[in-house]
């Protein structure tokens, strides 16, 4: 997640950087392999707020997305119909307090297997902040209070158990909140996911019995095993130099992912040893990817344009077993 340059927190060193990567000019494609025929399918209204910042998947071939400054929730269909859901208060205060940031954002979003999706909001306030639930043909309402002071960014289910874990990227920790609501618990706090300047923990998957997550400062993606007993284990770094890494998917193929990089516009493909390589770039469409997720051989990137001020998107590319 980044801000525009006129009001972001980074400093002007690593913000004139990400820029000049993300505006570099590019050739027509460089998209790589194992991905092929990228191509953007939906153009969102920068004008509306529409920063898309994650993404969950439907069955039915719709696509679940935040629009992080439009505060809002919408689903997309596959010919590119936008609903919006639910718009979210504005805080009294206008989210100037929200940290680092200083704007309300809509940002981690799931869908559990009844429909029911659950989203984050962070506000900078005590009475908006935290784990909400829209439940179809609802009204969002609030599970879980988060710390105002935090900033909730990725969210994962574990329906086995019924808990929502959510990454706080200003407070370096995860939280555990049941889907029933309550008063979240810290599952992990660990030194890996605090910030080193900007954001810390960012995005948050489950896979084979542990919590992964990115950290956006320090371009990495860590490993947390889910003990028998819910605690989090040791954890393990497992991918570096991943500058500017958002959320993730994995490809079906043990733990290799699909990472985005959101200063400089490119998707990487992460290898179980943590080697990484290019496979998509500005030149496929990509204005600052913030959320990547896959669809049997589809790979869904959407971009919210948070640098480039142009066209946030959603790109996407075939997967090639």
């Amino acid at each position: 997640m980044f801000k525009k340059l006129s009001t972001s927190a980074v400093s002007a060193a690593v913000l004139v950087a990400a820029a000049a990567a993300a505006l570099a000019p590019a050739s027509a494609s460089a998209v790589s392999a194992p991905l092929s025929s990228a191509r953007i399918a939906v153009h969102f209204d920068l004008a509306k707020g529409q920063t898309p910042e994650n993404v969950a998947l439907a069955p039915g071939g719709a696509a679940y997305v935040t629009f992080a400054e439009g505060r809002q929730v919408a689903e997309v269909f596959p010919n590119g119909t936008i609903r919006i859901l639910a718009t979210m208060p504005k805080p009294a205060d206008g989210g100037i307090h929200t940290p680092v940031l200083g704007f309300p954002l809509t940002v981690g979003i799931v869908r559990a297997h009844d429909g029911t999706l659950y989203f984050l909001y962070a506000t900078g306030t005590a009475d908006l902040t935290g784990v909400w639930r829209l439940r179809p043909g609802g009204e969002p309402e609030r599970i879980a209070a988060l710390p105002a002071d935090g900033l909730p960014n990725g969210l994962a289910l574990d329906p086995r158990t019924g808990t929502l874990y959510v990454t706080d990227s200003v407070v370096g920790t995860i939280w555990s909140v049941p889907t029933t609501g309550g008063t979240p618990t810290a599952w992990s706090n660990a030194p890996e996911l605090a910030a080193a300047g900007f954001l810390g923990a960012n995005g948050l998957k489950i896979h084979n019995g542990a919590l992964w997550a990115t950290n956006l400062d320090k371009g990495t993606v860590v490993r947390i095993p889910i003990l028998q007993d819910g605690c989090a284990g040791s954890v393990r770094t497992v991918a570096t130099g991943l500058t500017g890494i958002d959320d993730f998917a994995f490809t079906g193929h043990g733990d290799q992912l699909l990472a985005a990089l959101n200063g400089p516009s490119e998707v990487a493909l992460v290898q179980p040893d943590g080697s990484h390589s290019t496979v998509l770039t500005s030149a496929d469409g990509l204005q600052n990817p913030t959320a990547i997720a896959l669809r049997g051989d589809t790979v869904y990137v959407l971009s919210a344009a948070y640098l480039t001020a142009k066209d946030p998107n959603l790109v996407l590319a075939h997967l090639n077993r």
